[in-house]
C-alpha cells in the first residue's frame, strides 16, 4: 500500500471517529502545592470539540485521496 492510500484510510478512519465521538478530552494538571508532607495538585478535564464540518470533510477527501490513487 503506496503512501496516498494510507493518507486516505486515516482520514476516513479519522473523519468517522470524529463523527461518532464528536469529540475527545483530556486531564491537565494546573496547579500543584507541596507543603512538607502534604502534596496538593488540581486536575482539570478538559474537552475538545469536534465541528461537524471536519469530520465530513475528512472522510470525503479520504474517499477522493482514494479514488484518484486507483488510477494509474
Amino acid at each position: 500500500m503506496n503512501a496516498i492510500k494510507l493518507v486516505a484510510v486515516f482520514l476516513i478512519v479519522g473523519g468517522a471517529l470524529g463523527l461518532l465521538y464528536g469529540g475527545f478530552s483530556y486531564t491537565k494538571e494546573t496547579s500543584r502545592a507541596d507543603i512538607g508532607p502534604i502534596h496538593l495538585q488540581v486536575n482539570e478535564r478538559e474537552r475538545v470539540n469536534i465541528p461537524l464540518w471536519v469530520g465530513i470533510g475528512a472522510i470525503v477527501g479520504g474517499v477522493a485521496l482514494l479514488l484518484t490513487a486507483r488510477k494509474p
